[in-house]
C-alpha cells in the first residue's frame, strides 16, 4: 500500500473546529539547501592544505604574542574568539591564559589601565579562572564608587561593561560596574566617533556574552549597513571580493586580499556618493576632509557622508596598526595619496556632471585615467603583499611607469565602453569624437 499523500487530498482535510490555530508563517528557506553539489578531490585538498596553513600562522601568533607582552596576547585571544574559531586552538589559548592568569595574581607584568584589566578579567572568567573582582579595586574611589576619570576612557568602559556581564551572586562591585557603564555608555554614545558609536550601541543592545560568535564575527559590514544608510550607493561587497580573488588568489596573499576588499568595498561607495547623490557642495566639503585625513573633520560633513568618511578612515587606520607591527607603517602613505587623488577625480567628474560641462578630450583622459582607480588598486595591493614589496617598488608604482599608463588606459576605455554604447565628448578642436576615437589612441600610440 502506497503511503505517499497527495496534494489535493491535503486540501480536502476539513479545518478543526473548536481548535486553536496558530498560523504559522510558511518557510521562508524554501529548497535552497536541499540541492548540493560536493567539491572535487583537488580542489578540497587544496583548501585542506591551505586551511593547515593558516591554523599554523594563527597558532604561531600565539605564541609569539605571548612572548611578546600580555596586553597584545590578550587582544590576539580575544580576536580569535570573536571570529568563532578558538576550538581550533583550545591548548594554544589554555597556555596562553594561564600565563595570562599568572600576571594577573602577580600584578608585575600586566598592564594597570582598565581596558587590559577588563578585558583579562572577562577573558579568564568566561574559560572558567577563578579570578577576583578584587582586582577593580584600584578603579574606585574613597567613596567606593567607581572614579569619575574612567569616562573618559571609552574603550575601557565598554571593556568593563563586557566584563560586567560575568560577574556571579554576591559581587557588588561588578554589580556597580554594570550599572556605572551602562549609564554612562548610553548617556556618550551619540557625542562619539561614527565607529565607536557603532560599537558601543552594539554593545548595549547584545553583549558579547549574550551574542553567538559566527554572526557576531559578520558585523565588520552588516552592522555599517550602507544598503539602509546610503540606499543609493551599491552594495558590492561580494563582487569586489571576487574582483580581487583575480588580484591574487594564493594563499600567502590573504592579507592582501582582505586590505584590498575593503579598500575597494569602500572606493565603490566612494564612487557612488559622487555619482548618484551629494551636492557639489557637500563633495566639496568632502573632498576637503579627504585631504585632511582627520577625523576631527567629520563635524563638517552632513551626516549620510559622516558613515562613510569614518568607515573610510577606520579601515586605513587597521591597514596601519598591522603595517606598524612589522615595521612597514611607511606603506600607508602610499595607500593614502593614491586615495586622495582617487577621491580628487571623483569630485572633478561630479563637477563636469552637475555643471553640464563636456570635456576636451585632455581634460578627460587626465582625470578619468584616475577615476579609473587602476593606479589606486594596483599601489594598495602591495600594501599586504609582505616583503616582496620594497618602498623600491612603491617609489616605481607612482612614478607612472609605462606598463602602468597602457593597463590604466585599457581599464579605463573597458569600463566606459561597458558603461555606455556611445559616450560623446569633445576634443580641443570642438569636434565630436565617440569613445572608439580613444580605443584607436591607444592602439595608434601603442599606450
Amino acid at each position: 500500500m502506497s503511503t505517499q499523500v497527495s496534494a489535493s487530498s491535503l486540501a480536502q482535510i476539513p479545518k478543526p473546529k473548536n481548535r486553536p490555530v496558530a498560523n504559522y508563517h510558511p518557510n521562508i528557506w524554501g529548497d535552497q539547501f536541499i540541492s548540493y553539489i560536493p567539491e572535487d578531490k583537488v580542489t578540497r585538498a587544496c583548501k585542506e592544505e591551505q586551511f593547515v596553513d593558516l591554523k599554523k600562522e594563527v597558532k604561531r601568533k600565539l605564541t609569539a604574542a605571548a612572548v611578546a607582552n600580555p596586553s597584545q596576547l590578550l587582544n590576539f585571544i580575544d580576536a580569535v574568539q570573536r571570529l568563532g574559531v578558538a576550538y581550533h586552538f583550545e591548548q594554544e589559548i589554555e597556555e596562553a591564559l594561564q600565563h595570562i592568569c599568572n600576571s594577573f595574581h602577580d600584578c608585575n607584568d600586566m598592564d594597570g589601565d582598565l581596558y587590559n584589566i577588563a578585558l583579562g578579567f572577562r577573558l579568564l572568567r568566561q574559560q572558567g579562572y577563578s579570578i577576583s573582582c578584587g582586582i577593580f579595586n584600584k578603579f574606585m574611589d574613597e567613596r567606593g564608587r567607581f572614579k569619575e576619570a574612567l569616562i573618559s576612557d571609552v574603550r575601557g568602559m565598554l571593556c568593563l561593561y563586557e566584563a560586567a556581564h560575568l560577574r556571579v551572586h554576591g559581587e557588588d562591585i561588578i554589580a556597580k560596574a554594570l550599572a556605572f557603564t551602562t549609564t554612562h555608555l548610553k548617556a556618550m554614545v551619540e557625542s562619539l566617533g561614527y565607529h565607536l558609536a557603532e560599537q558601543v550601541a552594539h554593545a548595549l543592545n547584545r553583549p558579547i556574552r549574550k551574542g553567538l560568535e559566527r554572526l557576531e564575527a559578520r558585523w565588520w559590514w552588516k552592522e555599517l549597513d550602507f544598503a539602509t544608510k546610503l540606499p543609493f550607493a551599491r552594495d558590492r561587497l561580494v563582487e569586489c571580493y571576487f574582483w580581487i580573488l583575480g588580484v591574487y588568489f594564493e594563499p600567502q596573499y590573504l592579507r592582501g586580499r582582505r586590505i584590498l576588499t575593503k579598500v575597494i568595498a569602500m572606493t565603490s561607495i566612494l564612487d557612488d556618493i559622487h555619482d548618484a547623490y551629494g551636492t557639489p557642495e557637500e563633495l566639496k566639503l568632502f573632498k576637503e576632509a579627504i585631504e585632511r585625513w582627520d577625523i576631527n573633520s567629520i563635524d563638517q560633513l552632513p551626516e549620510y557622508m559622516k558613515l562613510c568618511y569614518a568607515s573610510l578612515l577606520d579601515v586605513y587606520k587597521e591597514i596601519e596598526e598591522e603595517m606598524e607591527k612589522e615595521g612597514n607603517q611607511y606603506r600607508v602613505h602610499y595607500a593614502k595619496e593614491v586615495m586622495k587623488n582617487q577621491v580628487r577625480a571623483y569630485f572633478a567628474e561630479a563637477k563636469w556632471l552637475h555643471e553640464e560641462h563636456v570635456p576636451t578630450i585632455e581634460d578627460y583622459m587626465r582625470v578619468a585615467l584616475v577615476s579609473s582607480g587602476y593606479c589606486m588598486l594596483v599601489t594598495t595591493s602591495l600594501v599586504g603583499m609582505g616583503e616582496i614589496a620594497t618602498k623600491e617598488a612603491f617609489d616605481w608604482m607612482t612614478s607612472d611607469p609605462k606598463i602602468m599608463s597602457s593597463s590604466n588606459f585599457i581599464a579605463r576605455l573597458m569600463d566606459d565602453i561597458k558603461s555606455h554604447k556611445v559616450c560623446r565628448i569633445c576634443d580641443s578642436n570642438g569636434e565630436t569624437k565617440t569613445l572608439w576615437f580613444f580605443l584607436n589612441f591607444c592602439i595608434i600610440h601603442a599606450v
